[in-house]
């Protein structure tokens, strides 16, 4: 069973997509203008256990599981990796929005959460009236800008990526060792709840989950790509504004520059490094509800 959230109703809708029917899990409650939360890899719309009952107060929050995570729809991958296009994902959240009768909307998302928010503000500019994104860089920027340090850090980006059933199979032998050695390099595992480890764990452990997530980064690295460079050519910049918070003990912090980044594509840009790792929403929820209040009012 997911975390429940305080005060908010567990719900699930189901969209339409090119690959079918695709069933999107989320969390909803509060009052006031909305706000869509997203959330990173390898989790599920735990991650804002401590942020989204906060924020609850001041708007009507809807926290949703990604196409391949947690509660949500895990089809199977297709040859050329758009079933897991930021696209594709992005397009089940808006039908989510739409079908919640939010024509525009707040949108904040972590880590591969924010590379589905940046491609949804793209592809329904109309929608999005402002974005937040956590400890990220454009996803066409930070591969094109690889180096050794970030592949070392990183490397994850470039085991996930090869051919099924690679990844799978190895991280299947041992799900809880791949999880504690991912996740724990960043900040230690004692950050993550016993419920919301609980949580992760089940994702990682289930081979059609895992299989997601792998297709989410061989999506990133191939069709992904395609779509962010077809933008770039065609000058596409993000009229709304953008606030980016990354992690200054990250990795992010040390390889990128993410204002700079983020400007290149985005005509107005504000952040700053808070002090702590990759995980914000769970190291330092406190920042991210004021962060977010403030930026969103």
């Amino acid at each position: 069973m997911p975390l429940i959230f305080p005060g908010f109703s567990d719900k699930t809708i189901t969209v339409p997509s090119h690959d079918g029917p695709i069933e999107i899990a989320y969390q909803i409650g509060g009052t006031g203008p909305a706000l869509l939360l997203l959330h990173g890899f390898p989790q599920t719309k735990a991650i804002w256990h401590q942020v989204a009952p906060e924020l609850a107060k001041s708007f009507t929050v809807i926290a949703a599981d990604l196409r391949g995570y947690g509660q949500s729809s895990k089809p199977h991958g297709s040859a050329d990796h758009s079933t897991y296009s930021k696209r594709s994902m992005a397009a089940d959240q808006h039908q989510l929005m739409k079908s919640l009768g939010h024509d525009h909307f707040y949108l904040l998302g972590h880590d591969r959460g924010g590379r589905v928010a940046h491609r949804l503000a793209l592809d329904f500019p109309d929608s999005v009236k402002k974005l937040m994104v956590l400890d990220i860089s454009p996803t066409l920027t930070m591969y094109e800008n690889t180096s050794m340090e970030f592949a070392r850090g990183y490397w994850h980006w470039f085991f996930l990526i090869q051919p099924e059933p690679i990844p799978e199979t190895m991280i299947g032998a041992s799900p809880e060792f791949w999880l504690k050695n991912h996740m724990g390099r960043h900040a230690g595992t004692g950050i993550f709840s016993p419920e919301r480890w609980s949580e992760y764990l089940a994702g990682a452990s289930n081979p059609a989950g895992m299989h997601a997530m792998c297709e989410d980064y061989r999506a990133a690295a191939t069709i992904d790509l395609e779509h962010d460079r077809l933008d770039r050519s065609l000058n596409k910049i993000l009229q709304m504004p953008l606030r980016v918070i990354w992690g200054q003990h990250g990795l992010v912090n040390k390889c990128f520059e993410p204002i700079n980044d983020w400007s290149k594509v985005v005509r107005q840009v504000t952040g700053m490094a808070a002090p702590c790792g990759h995980y914000i929403p769970e190291e330092l929820p406190e920042l991210v509800v004021e962060e977010a209040k403030q930026f969103f009012a």
